[in-house]
């Protein structure tokens, strides 16, 4: 069942985040609730999305069939970093943060959609089942290093990304 077992915890992670981005959406106004939910999913997808560039997407680039798609899911990433930096520099309470988290919600779900349904089924098919049970193993060792790691900084649209 290996093969299927670094999909499934991507997927998984997935699911935690919609619900996350779900949970935000319904809190109110200026409320600790909202900024804890945030955080949290920012700490959480800035991991996932860390973790998977080092596993899933780093072996992807290196095969001529996928590299397309890891390059677009790349610039996706990309693109949500910016916003979630942007969110976290604005006030909570304002109904413009609210508005520009519904666009970037958007952009996520479409994001992680295209991998579920596009993305990770071509992978599926390309890698064998030792690669794929090795990319888990990189996914699970870098992720809760990489989730330490956005939680003890603070995001800055100063910063560069490495």
């Amino acid at each position: 069942m290996a093969e299927t077992k670094i999909f499934a915890r991507l997927k998984a992670d997935h699911d935690r985040h919609r619900k996350l981005l779900d949970q935000i959406d319904a809190t109110k106004g200026d409320s600790s609730e909202r900024e804890r939910l945030f955080e949290a999913f920012r700490v959480e997808v800035t991991a996932h999305a860390a973790s998977e560039e080092m596993s899933l997407y780093a072996t992807m680039l290196a095969n001529a069939d996928l590299r397309d798609d890891a390059q677009h899911s790349v610039s996706e990433h990309k693109e949500i970093e910016d916003m979630l930096t942007e969110l976290y520099e604005m006030d909570f309470g304002s109904t413009g943060w609210l508005t520009r988290f519904r666009t970037m919600k958007d952009r996520y779900l479409h994001h992680i959609d295209e991998e579920e349904e596009d993305m990770f089924p071509a992978a599926e098919e390309e890698l064998s089942d030792a690669k794929k049970a090795e990319l888990l193993a990189i996914f699970d060792k870098e992720k809760p290093k990489e989730k330490a790691k956005a939680a003890a900084e603070e995001p800055s649209s100063e910063d560069e990304r490495e």
